[in-house]
């Protein structure tokens, strides 16, 4: 039996939503800038995505730019807020615990001459208001904080952070990466106080391929991109409707409170379980989301770990899947140290996991232990 638990690395696809993608790709397979009947029935599908999405946000159809993903959102957000602001000024913020796809793209500016400060999380793996509003001066253009850390869980107080960087200057574009958020807990434009908002198909049970860029009205993005007149230009090229039918369907499934109280159960039920393992050590924060947990098993190396997991059908992760193993500086920057963090494992759970995928997770980390541990 399989036991799947890297829920924040990519999701299992709801038969829901993968019927749909198979229905427009076999049947209402239009392009949707066609002028035909064929056409426009493909238009009718990507505007009911669209709207399915919006409302998810508590925004406006218009608002929503479908994407290739949670990057690709994360791009445009960033590069073609500072080509739109960089008369005004050349600095961003974003905290130095953000997915890769925003620390790179940031490294990138820097290199073309903008003015990049990363503000660490404090000891309890937060970024705090205070630290970011320290940082904002005359010169900032942007502050990018993500909702929900990839790796720990920790979820971020983007909407007072967002705020009161408004209060103290309202022309500052805010951006949240809220994939790892986005299908859990409440994500909503106004609340965040947010400009620009990334979401991921693939973490909430759709197909990889997609997600989408909350773009606030009035708020101006130049495109990274250039080509056709699709997605307002902002993303131009053909749509993939069945990936973006497919996203609209998931989140037409949303129900967050069940969802949320069902995985906190399961949370609650793993961290009993792990707390009465010896070595294993918590390193999510207490306010982290239930959906993702980080522990260090025992100073055993976390690929090796895994591995022995792996052949027992227990799947997680040794920390982001963007980096392939590559040690987590997430935790660096939370100032854990480094032979506790080389031992770090990711555990994410989703809707469908049950008591069961823990039992046998907490049996494979106790077998492994007693086998590893002195290797």
């Amino acid at each position: 039996m399989e036991h799947y638990l890297d829920n924040s690395a990519t999701t299992k696809v709801s038969e829901k939503a993968a019927r749909k993608a198979y229905e427009v790709m076999t049947q209402n397979y239009g392009n949707p800038s066609s002028l035909h009947l064929k056409g426009i029935l493909a238009e009718h599908e990507l505007a009911a995505a669209r709207k399915t999405v919006a409302k998810c946000l508590g925004a406006l159809s218009e608002e929503i730019f479908f994407t290739s993903g949670g990057t690709e959102a994360n791009n445009i957000a960033l590069f073609g807020t500072v080509e739109a602001k960089k008369r005004r000024g050349k600095k961003i913020i974003i905290s130095s615990i953000e997915h890769s796809s925003i620390i790179e793209a940031a490294k990138k500016l820097e290199k073309d001459g903008f003015k990049i400060t990363a503000v660490p999380p404090q000891s309890d793996g937060m970024i705090h208001p205070d630290d970011i509003l320290n940082e904002v001066d005359a010169e900032t253009v942007m502050v990018s904080v993500m909702s929900v850390n990839n790796e720990t869980g920790a979820v971020m107080p983007a909407g007072e952070i967002f705020t009161a960087v408004k209060e103290k200057n309202n022309s500052i574009i805010c951006h949240t990466d809220a994939v790892q958020a986005f299908g859990k807990i409440q994500v909503n434009a106004k609340k965040l106080a947010a400009d620009l908002i990334s979401v991921s198909a693939h973490k909430v049970h759709a197909p990889k391929g997609c997600g989408a860029l909350f773009i606030k009205k009035g708020v101006r993005i130049v495109p990274c991109q250039y080509g056709g007149e699709q997605e307002m230009k902002i993303r131009p090229g053909t749509e993939a409707l069945p990936l973006i039918a497919a996203f609209g369907t998931a989140c037409g499934e949303f129900d967050l409170t069940a969802d949320y109280e069902k995985v906190k159960s399961l949370s609650d039920y793993a961290k009993e379980k792990l707390s009465g393992i010896d070595g294993v050590i918590f390193n999510s924060p207490a306010n982290a989301l239930p959906y993702v947990l980080n522990i260090s098993a025992g100073g055993v190396r976390s690929e090796t770990m895994l591995h022995f997991l792996e052949e027992l059908n227990v799947f997680v992760s040794s920390g982001s899947a963007c980096a392939k193993g590559k040690p987590s500086y997430v935790l660096n920057e939370m100032g854990i140290k480094k032979d506790r963090a080389d031992s770090a494992l990711r555990i994410s759970f989703s809707k469908h996991n049950t008591k069961d995928d823990i039992d046998a997770l907490c049996a494979g980390i106790e077998k492994g232990l007693q086998m590893l541990v002195h290797r």
